[in-house]
């Protein structure tokens, strides 16, 4: 199976035309996947015929799962189709997705794509959206109204949630401290698995440096601490914005790079930044 490897700000994902391949993909993603006996990446990611958009696209993480929605994932998927000529349209693009159809544009410097920015839908906030549990008595009940600040303690520390949905579920904590000091890899997988997310939850620490910069870190469900994430990082922007904290157009810097969110408080979020092709091969037939 032919594939090639692309990253987005340093999240990087594996790339496969899977028209005519019949695979346990689950089981292909832990596999290729895996950092010592695989390929090596944060995802694996479909290209599909669609009947409704120019492509599908299809996302397992490393864990095995599929995920709905992946916003680095969508840029990487977006060039290298332009790139293979599976689509003539090569400055913007319909991409089916598990949480529906989000359009790509392409933006070139002469017949280099120096930039890809994704339509990533609007944010959700209803407790069933995310989905969530909430207390009874502890506010969020209402789908039009976001919960900020909803408090949880997980192994004696106390974080005050921001909830939202990008296709896929977050819960946003803004720290006053630089975010490389935050005990991520020992509350990431507490908070992911915590019992008041039925499907787990991806979870960002976010630290605003300024209107136009906030610094985050990402704990990113069925995969573990990623050096960038797309979905992640509009999910700061979007709760960012509603506390007050960042105006419409923000900078997200993360560990692999910095991410552009564009949300101007109602309607669409838009997701821009570099991609780039690491390398191609081919992954041989063998059980997994």
């Amino acid at each position: 199976m032919n594939f090639t490897k692309s990253q987005a700000a340093g999240n990087d994902f594996i790339l496969a035309e899977a028209e005519n391949l019949k695979r346990d993909w689950s089981k292909m993603a832990i596999a290729m996947c895996d950092r010592h006996f695989g390929i090596g990446a944060d995802g694996l990611l479909l290209a599909l015929s669609s009947t409704v958009a120019d492509v599908q696209m299809r996302i397992f993480n490393p864990d095995g799962s599929e995920a709905e929605a992946c916003g680095n994932g969508l840029r990487c998927l977006a060039k290298y189709v332009v790139d293979k000529g599976l689509t003539s349209r090569v400055r913007e693009l319909s991409v089916e997705t598990r949480s529906g159809i989000r359009t790509v544009k392409l933006l070139y410097d002469g017949d280099a794509i120096t930039k890809i920015q994704a339509g990533m839908g609007e944010p959700k906030f209803g407790a069933k959206d995310i989905p969530v549990v909430i207390e009874p008595g502890r506010g969020g009940l209402v789908d039009i109204k976001p919960t900020l600040d909803y408090h949880i303690t997980v192994d004696g520390e106390e974080l005050a949630l921001n909830f939202v949905s990008m296709g896929n579920p977050h819960a946003v904590y803004f720290w006053q401290n630089p975010v490389s000091d935050f005990p991520l890899s020992h509350l990431g997988p507490r908070v992911e698995q915590h019992r008041m997310f039925p499907h787990r939850v991806n979870f960002e620490v976010a630290r605003i440096m300024s209107r136009q910069s906030v610094e985050a870190r990402v704990w990113e469900r069925g995969v573990g601490e990623t050096l960038a994430c797309g979905t992640g990082a509009c999910a700061v922007a979007v709760t960012a914005r509603l506390h007050g904290y960042a105006n419409n157009s923000v900078e997200v810097k993360l560990p692999g790079g910095i991410l552009e969110v564009e949300w101007n408080g109602e309607g669409e979020v838009f997701l821009s930044g570099p991609v780039a092709e690491v390398f191609s091969g081919n992954w041989p037939e063998r059980e997994v």
